[in-house]
């Protein structure tokens, strides 16, 4: 009796061990599916955050040629802008050029009258005064235009502002000085209209 009692014992054991074996490798598998599954997960994150760097910097990259085209875009607009007023402000200045350019000779034909009056013979006073009144009225309305009359006679020669008719030795003067004028110069806000014609001592 107690041989065949203990027969089934052992067989119990023998299962029990198996059992727990079988159960031991069944685990020891899953863990190790588990292991290689977040092994993978954290591959992909790597993966994935190796692409979102890429995309990052690519679109840092962007940014920065948009805000240069920006930047670029901005200063033109402004060099365009500055261009324009410039213009305008030009065109204000010098939009009477061409009409002083036709007055000024009127301005001549009084002063060579004025000169020949004043050289002829007789009592021309009167004359010579309401003429020289005239010339005066027509400077000062020219001058509030900002239009400036150039006289250079004892200046030196300055070929930006006048043109030489002749030259002529004089040791009196020093050389390349203004020792006539044939015809006054005339400017318009700084600028030349009319060069002034003038005799230049060698």
């Amino acid at each position: 009796m107690t041989v065949e009692n203990n027969k089934p014992e052992e067989q119990v054991e023998d299962v029990t061990v198996e059992t727990a074996a079988q159960e031991a490798v069944a685990e020891e598998q899953q863990a190790e599916q588990v292991e290689e599954a977040v092994v993978d997960a954290l591959e992909g994150t790597v993966e994935t955050g190796d692409d979102l760097a890429q995309q990052l910097e690519a679109m840092t990259e962007e940014m920065a040629k948009v805000k240069d085209q920006a930047l670029r875009a901005v200063a033109e607009a402004q060099n365009i802008k500055r261009r324009a007023e410039q213009d305008v402000e030009k065109a204000h200045k010098f939009a009477l050029e061409k009409f002083v350019d036709a007055l000024v000779p009127v301005v001549d034909s009084l002063e060579k009258g004025i000169e020949s009056a004043e050289q002829a013979e007789g009592a021309h006073e009167a004359l010579v005064e309401g003429m020289n009144l005239t010339l005066k009225q027509f400077l000062d309305a020219l001058g509030r235009f900002k239009v400036e009359q150039e006289n250079p006679e004892g200046q030196p020669f300055d070929p930006n502002f006048h043109q030489a008719m002749s030259m002529i030795p004089n040791p009196d003067v020093e050389p390349n000085t203004v020792l006539n004028v044939f015809q006054k110069g005339y400017k318009l806000n700084g600028r030349l209209v009319r060069p002034a014609m003038v005799v230049v001592s060698k």
